[in-house]
């Protein structure tokens, strides 16, 4: 006797999120966390939706989004380097202050 098998089909689905759900993800990106924080706290699949889901919505703002994006770039480039400054004076500090 030969028994048949039933063989179980895998459907694979994708995960539906709200407008509500991306737009409070994107939120969290802009408010400083990196995308793999937002991804590992909110469950998203993976960080290049987090990143699209960002496009998007700039797409949708306009002009106006987008040279506020390029704004936060710069400013952020700028605190880098501001930070790097003072480090390195800190340190100059400790240098000098050691002969004294």
């Amino acid at each position: 006797m030969s028994r048949k098998r039933k063989t179980s089909v895998k459907k694979s689905s994708r995960r539906q999120y709200t407008d509500e759900f991306k737009e409070e993800a994107v939120q969290l990106l802009l408010d400083g966390y990196t995308a793999p924080q937002v991804v590992d706290r909110l469950g998203i699949s993976n960080v290049n939706v987090l990143y699209r889901w960002k496009q998007e919505q700039l797409e949708q703002s306009g002009p106006v989004a987008s040279s506020l994006e390029a704004k936060v770039k710069d400013l952020e480039a700028d605190l880098r380097r501001v930070e790097r400054e003072r480090d390195i004076l800190k340190k100059a500090l400790a240098i000098f202050g050691r002969n004294e």
